[in-house]
């Protein structure tokens, strides 16, 4: 793994440019970890989701893929892009299911208190989501590090290694990101 950010370096930066090659081989060579990704994010809001991993990650990259001017500097960039992709996603899905289940599709059914329960995980998942906006317009690197630990499942080591500090200095910035993410929320 520790090898890994200089073999893809040139892909990172051929996909920043636009090359679509580059960014298709880059998914490729990144699919297992990404795939993770997908899997972790599911496990997050796993309540009443139906979503695949290889759909959500699938999904991911068309939504990549259909964009134009990304800037993936280096590999922890472009996880947190993917991340937050997927995380978009999610969002949307739930919502969505949160509109049928309120009458989208004119169906009658029982009272199911497990539809409470993902109205409430729709309505956590917004508000982390427009944390993290917010977060990112004050303070980009810890929305990105919270995208990196709380998303991506990184550890600090790992972010310490991806960003050239250290670990302790990742601690800090973590610490930080939680407090104006609390703050936010509450």
């Amino acid at each position: 793994m520790a090898d890994s950010p200089l073999r893809l370096e040139p892909l990172v930066s051929g996909a920043e440019r636009g090359d679509t090659a580059a960014r298709d081989q880059l998914f490729a060579a990144l699919y297992n970890e990404l795939h993770r990704l997908a899997m972790a994010q599911l496990n997050r809001n796993s309540g009443n989701l139906t979503l695949g991993a290889t759909t959500l990650l699938h999904e991911a990259y068309l939504d990549i893929s259909q964009r134009d001017a990304l800037a993936f500097p280096d590999r922890s960039r472009f996880l947190a892009y993917a991340s937050r992709a997927m995380r978009g996603l999610i969002i949307n899905y739930v919502r969505r299911r949160g509109a049928i289940k309120r009458g989208g599709e004119m169906t009658f059914a029982d009272y199911d208190s497990s539809r409470v329960a993902g109205g409430e995980a729709a309505r956590d998942l917004e508000a982390l989501d427009a944390a993290l906006q917010e977060l990112a317009v004050l303070e980009p690197a810890l929305a990105e590090l919270v995208d990196l630990k709380f998303f991506c499942g990184f550890s600090f080591l790992e972010i310490a290694s991806l960003r050239g500090v250290s670990e302790r200095t990742v601690q800090r910035e973590w610490a930080k990101a939680r407090t104006l993410l609390h703050r936010s929320l509450t």
